[in-house]
């Protein structure tokens, strides 16, 4: 992974986790970080450029349905 596409990644994880922290709902606040970690976490091994940009593509609609929701 190139370091710009590393630096967009952990610039959208970190994005992802500190829009969920704004949850009111502890139950919410706490399934939604650890869904997004498990997902990361599961998901860092992957060598596929088009499998990556499709998990990318889905992580930014997750933050605009995060962020509509807090």
């Amino acid at each position: 992974m190139a370091a710009s596409s590393r630096a967009l990644v952990l610039r959208l994880y970190r994005a992802l986790l500190r829009e969920s922290q704004r949850f009111s709902g502890y139950n919410y606040r706490t399934y939604a970080i650890r869904r997004i970690r498990d997902a990361f976490r599961e998901n860092k091994n992957i060598k596929d450029s088009e499998k990556i940009e499709e998990l990318l593509n889905k992580a930014k609609a997750n933050l605009e349905v995060i962020h509509r929701q807090v």
